[in-house]
């Protein structure tokens, strides 16, 4: 199974064995703001990965400016988030 049919609950276990341990209060905040946004796991996993890519360890407000993004630009999936954050210069492209 990829990464990316792993559920939200999967994921944040296979980035646990990977190094990432986060913290409950990171947990709760990476589930308010898939709550926030009602987005998808898929976005929020890449919201996550982008995060961690862009900031070397998680930062909230950045996860949380993501979502709100990728929910005005109507970003829907993993691929279409990592096209809007190299089209505006978060990553390489």
């Amino acid at each position: 199974m990829s990464n990316g049919e792993l559920s939200l609950d999967d994921y944040l276990l296979y980035l646990r064995e990977k190094g990432f341990k986060f913290q409950e209060d990171v947990i709760g905040f990476i589930y308010f703001g898939k709550q926030y946004t009602q987005a998808q796991d898929s976005l929020i996993k890449a919201a996550i990965e982008i995060t961690l890519k862009t900031q070397k360890t998680f930062d909230g407000s950045f996860y949380m400016s993501l979502l709100e993004f990728f929910q005005q630009n109507h970003v829907e999936n993993k691929k279409q988030a990592y096209r809007f954050v190299r089209e505006k210069g978060l990553l390489p492209a």
